[in-house]
């Protein structure tokens, strides 16, 4: 009995399928699969034009070798501009659009059909490409470079299903009817932001490389810490956590990120924790030229993993900024905690704060006290409790408000004593002692916050705490100028509504209601129950002779938190200058809102 021969060869593989397929034959599947044969006519006319093979073909998707890289790549730019052209004039929910991915790589033959990790790494790329769009590795774009006319992006380091290695990727630059834009939180034609007059950087989300979805908090952990002991050194430009994981599970464009966050610089990578084991794999890009700059692999136990964090930023710092001392180097990279299990809480209580639910605000604090209990002068932990307690305050989720209000205040006491020289620490506990409904002192509140903002002049949350107290303080050209700040460092931030809210109330107690009503649509369309802007809402309308309209959204308010009173909200009980407060009382009086 013989075996069929298996023969091996490097082959350009060309992949492709209809994005959206299922979802077209839904809609007509005669039609769908009559424009889907005048297409697929095209693209087997290309590919055989530009001497490929056409191995695998299953209803909407096409599997072809090359012998040549550039034959391969000609032939799918041309496919998809034809392809693009049959589109005009069909409604767009009708497009029969073909994403296409492209691998130089060794196949193998059998019976005619193609098989191996060439094909199916070509498969993946095409998973990740543009409706319209083609992708290819790093292995193909090597052998086309500066031999084909159409422009490719760099897509960074990719982590590709089913594949053991990231690889780096590369993605068409397309104009007219094959163009596409990513969807990153922002669109291409945004004006980009200006870079700071120091060299600035985004650390992007790591890959969770661990298999296991439930280690996705250990990845963002990971990058938490780079970002906080960047952030650290006054000589650059970091920007806030919250902002550049915008960009997380998303493919991007590394240009695109620079100039919408307005960073010089790009740090990117992945994470992979089994067992015992830590591997953390980094690349630093400049994100104008997008040219790689520093890419490293440390692996380490898990007991390591703080060392590994230290070598990452400090290599990083090493390129960007090769004049920083070495003693500030040291400072940067201080941990809040030596002990794993107690950091492991911590960022798990992290990861459920981000969520700005009630339910998860409450499973946070749980989080942060037993990562507390495993180390009792973990003051990283205390202060998180306080910004927990802080929102649930804000939302009226508290299930006892004195006794919470009691613990959050407690909890921030004890985290300023142990951190006082963490610029995270003071500013949360500046925060908790100021925007909550609690026994605050506004003098010590606004120097923890000075103090902060000190210490680290690249934390956002400092700027937006002394942004708040220096409202309440009545200073509210200096409170705008620290908003600002805060924005700046932090554009995407999921908290941000409650920065364009302390923007939005600085505003309106000057009287500018043009500009109130502009920071204010902004927070409530990040945040559109966030009781602190609903209450500037009703305020402005009432202000501005809108009474019908403020008192539907005071209705509103009482809806989302029944026990709503004048005398509790923040900027009524605290605001040192007594012209602020009878402002505001008379606007949310007029809007409905109890005493």
């Amino acid at each position: 009995m013989t075996s069929e021969r298996v023969e091996r060869r490097l082959a350009a593989v060309l992949a492709a399928d209809v994005a959206g397929y299922s979802r077209l034959m839904g809609l007509d599947e005669e039609g769908t699969l009559r424009e889907l044969t005048l297409r697929r006519t095209t693209l087997d006319g290309l590919i055989a034009s530009h001497r490929g093979r056409i191995a695998n073909t299953a209803g909407d998707s096409v599997l072809a070798e090359f012998g040549s890289a550039v034959d391969a790549v000609q032939c799918s730019v041309e496919a998809q501009a034809a392809l693009a052209e049959a589109n005009a004039g069909v409604s767009p929910d009708r497009h029969i659009s073909f994403r296409i991915g492209i691998h130089v790589g060794d196949v193998m033959i059998k019976g005619g059909d193609l098989f191996g990790d060439g094909v199916n790494i070509a498969a993946r790329l095409e998973g990740i490409a543009e409706p319209g769009g083609i992708c290819m590795s790093d292995d193909a774009y090597r052998q086309i470079r500066g031999k084909v006319d159409t422009g490719f992006d760099d897509m960074g380091i990719q982590t590709l299903k089913n594949i053991a290695e990231p690889m780096r990727a590369w993605r068409m630059r397309s104009s007219g009817p094959v163009a596409s834009t990513l969807q990153t939180g922002a669109t291409e034609s945004a004006s980009p932001l200006p870079l700071p007059d120091k060299p600035s950087i985004a650390v992007l989300p790591f890959q969770n490389m661990s298999g296991d979805p439930e280690q996705e908090y250990f990845a963002d952990g990971m990058v938490e810490d780079i970002i906080t002991a960047l952030s650290r050194f006054k000589s650059l430009f970091v920007i806030a956590r919250n902002s550049s994981f915008t960009y997380k599970g998303k493919v991007v464009d590394i240009k695109q990120v620079g100039r919408e966050l307005g960073v010089r610089y790009i740090l990117e990578g992945s994470v992979r924790k089994a067992g015992g084991r830590v591997r953390i794999t980094g690349q630093l890009i400049e994100a104008d030229s997008g040219a790689h700059l520093w890419a490293e692999r440390f692996d380490g136990a898990v007991e390591d993993v703080f060392e590994l964090q230290d070598r990452v930023t400090s290599n990083v710092v090493g390129i960007i900024a090769p004049r920083i001392e070495r003693a500030e180097i040291k400072r940067a990279t201080t941990k809040p905690t030596q002990n794993l299990e107690a950091y492991d809480w911590y960022l798990r209580g992290l990861a459920q704060f981000d969520r700005l639910t009630r339910e998860d605000s409450k499973s946070g604090i749980g989080m942060f006290k037993k990562a507390i209990e495993l180390d009792p002068n973990f003051s990283g932990a205390m202060a998180c409790i306080g910004s927990c307690h802080a929102i649930r305050s804000l939302q009226g989720w508290m299930d006892d408000p004195a006794t919470d209000g009691a613990e959050a205040i407690g909890y921030a006491q004890m985290a300023q004593e142990r951190g006082r020289n963490d610029a995270e620490v003071l500013a949360r506990c500046a925060l908790t002692m100021t925007i909550a409904a609690f026994n605050a002192d506004l003098d010590i509140a606004n120097a923890l916050a000075d103090q902060a903002v000190s210490l680290n002049p690249n934390q956002a949350l400092g700027w937006s705490a002394s942004g708040w107290i220096k409202r309440s303080l009545g200073r509210h050209e200096l409170a705008i100028e620290h908003f600002n700040r805060a924005l700046q460092l932090n554009p995407f931030d999921v908290f941000n509504g409650g920065v364009l809210t302390g923007l939005a109330w600085a505003h309106f107690l000057l009287g500018r209601y043009a500009e109130t009503r502009q920071a204010l649509q902004r927070a409530l369309a990040d945040s559109p129950n966030y009781l602190p802007a609903l209450r500037l809402s009703a305020a402005l309308d009432a202000a501005l002779g809108d009474v019908s309209r403020a008192r539907e959204t005071a209705l509103r308010i009482l809806q989302l938190n029944p026990s709503e009173k004048i005398s509790n909200i923040n900027v009524v009980r605290y605001s040192r200058n007594l012209e602020d407060r009878a402002k505001s009382v008379e606007f949310l009086r007029l809007a409905g809102l109890p005493e």
